[in-house]
């Protein structure tokens, strides 16, 4: 079996010959250029040989993970009635052609006992062309065709044309195989991200195992298998960005976009042109078009927090784009429809601000179709310890150090009545790391703002605070027979007695009476107008 190399030149009398194969290389170089599916691209290739009389044309690529021939395009064939046959290097003719790097050329292939014919098409008395094909000294694949005319004497000639298209082929097929490997390592960084972010945004990341949490979580797993539109509500710092990012990632639209916005921080004519986006021309500065964040969402989730301080000229915007999913740009004509699942969040008394008009009524009711309501730090006591622990690895891998919570600061941590949410609670655990130089953290290094008091559960509760963690000022017994434990009632009585008898003893100098009290005069004068106390002019 001849090995054809080098290729001596034409000669005067193959004239037309060179005709035929010239037009049929240009043929083959326009389609090489005109399309980026490499696989059509070969099937277009081998139908233009099949035109010139080279029949039965098969392109087999190295696979890059096995190095084996595996045969990518059969003209006239469907891709199920080849994909599974592949050729190692060395085996058969077009495993020869891989390993040797030449073109091989068989007078009368039935009569080879190498050629394996494992697509059963090829006619045993034609011959047969197999050309490497090779750019930048890779050898990336091979081209074979069966010439439908045997003894014609053109033989050498068609092989000599194979191997110039197996080269021009070659420049087409690298790229491919690049793309395609960059398209599986992107891929599969995708499906890693997509790992993690389901991992960081999940259940098993938000911390909570007291009853009012399993309660939020059960919620959360029934409502995520829908497109329910969802309302987390709940005092700032309750952690709703984080239930809405479970939401989305644990939904069957965790693969499509997941777009925020918080409502708070933009004034209406930005907030319009955020959301729905603008048209070039609609408004100063509107250089070009651009989408809003619903156009962005479209076939994932919009987390809009803080829906509440939204206008009530904008809510009716707002309420149209939720019931009928389509909206127009800023300065746009044009309707756009969107498949969006809105999730909103909010700390505002909806009822209330309804009751007063500032709310409309009926976009609460397309907002409030799954309301979420989440519990503050304070009543939910029994996971106190387990976010401190969270939170402060967090806080040392910020600080890259480790860092340890002894048993005295967790109990300091628990026996506190949070008038606060989480972020308190990481701000006194970040404070209390700054100041432990050797990385643990006891009870001393626990400083509690103990004279806040929370919004909602008036001075009673700040009162049962202070005197949890911090003890009476010896100037100043409790009243007979009252001690803490006496309810909200007795509890602010003392405190008042307290500030009073500090008071007189200073002469109602309220900086000294701070300092007997161990209070900034900020603080005291916060105490004296909560518990309603006549300051004595003199």
């Amino acid at each position: 079996m001849p090995l054809i190399t080098p290729m001596p030149p034409y000669s005067a009398s193959e004239c037309p010959r060179c005709r035929t194969e010239v037009d049929t290389l240009y043929r083959v170089s326009e389609i090489l250029s005109r399309s980026l599916d490499y696989r059509q691209t070969l099937r277009d290739v081998l139908d233009v040989l099949a035109t010139a009389g080279l029949t039965r044309g098969l392109v087999s690529v190295v696979d890059p993970d096995s190095g084996d021939l595996a045969v990518t395009a059969v003209h006239g064939l469907d891709a199920a009635a080849f994909l599974p046959v592949r050729y190692q290097s060395g085996e058969g003719v077009l495993g020869l052609a891989l390993e040797e790097g030449e073109t091989i050329v068989v007078d009368n292939v039935g009569a080879d006992p190498r050629f394996l014919n494992r697509l059963g098409i090829y006619d045993s008395a034609l011959p047969f062309i197999a050309a490497p094909i090779t750019t930048a000294g890779r050898q990336l694949g091979v081209l074979a065709v069966q010439p439908d005319v045997p003894g014609d004497g053109l033989l050498r000639e068609h092989a000599r044309l194979v191997k110039m298209i197996a080269n021009l082929i070659g420049h087409s097929v690298r790229l491919a195989l690049e793309v395609d490997q960059e398209k599986k390592s992107l891929a599969d960084e995708r499906d890693s991200l997509r790992r993690t972010v389901r991992g960081k945004y999940g259940f098993d990341n938000i911390i909570g195992r007291s009853a009012a949490m399993r309660k939020v979580f059960d919620q959360v797993r029934m409502v995520a298998k829908w497109n329910t539109t969802v309302l987390i509500r709940g005092e700032t710092g309750t952690g709703k960005e984080l239930i809405a990012n479970a939401i989305h990632y644990n939904s069957p639209r965790a693969r499509g976009p997941y777009v925020r916005l918080n409502c708070a921080t933009l004034p209406e004519n930005l907030l319009e042109s955020e959301l729905f986006g603008h048209e070039k021309g609609s408004f100063t500065g509107a250089v070009g078009a651009r989408k809003g964040r619903f156009e962005s969402a479209d076939g994932g989730t919009l987390f809009l927090d803080e829906i509440g301080e939204i206008s009530p000229a904008f809510q009716a915007k707002l309420l149209r784009v939720l019931q009928e999913g389509e909206f127009e740009r800023v300065g746009g004509s044009r309707t756009l429809k969107v498949d969006v699942r809105v999730i909103a969040a909010t700390h505002r008394d909806l009822e209330a601000a309804v009751d007063a008009g500032d709310f409309r009524e009926d976009l609460y009711y397309r907002l409030n179709v799954m309301p979420i309501m989440l519990p503050s730090l304070r009543e939910r006591s029994e996971d106190i310890a387990e976010l401190a622990r969270h939170l402060i690895v967090r806080i040392g891998e910020q600080q890259g150090r480790s860092l340890t919570l002894r048993e005295g600061a967790l109990r300091r941590l628990t026996q506190y009545t949070w008038p606060g949410n989480v972020r308190e609670l990481e701000n006194c655990l970040e404070r209390a790391a700054v100041m432990s130089e050797s990385g643990a953290i006891d009870a001393d290094l626990i400083r509690l703002d103990r004279f806040r008091q929370p919004a909602r559960r008036g001075a009673e509760v700040a009162m049962a605070a202070t005197a949890a963690v911090s003890p009476a000022p010896t100037f100043s017994e409790p009243a007979p027979g009252g001690t803490a434990d006496d309810g909200g009632e007795m509890i602010e009585a003392n405190e008042r007695d307290r500030v009073i008898g500090a008071l007189e003893q200073a002469g109602w100098v309220q900086a000294k009476a701070a300092r007997l009290l161990g209070m900034t005069p900020r603080q005291i004068a916060y105490r004296i107008q909560i518990l309603n106390i006549q300051v004595k002019q003199f």
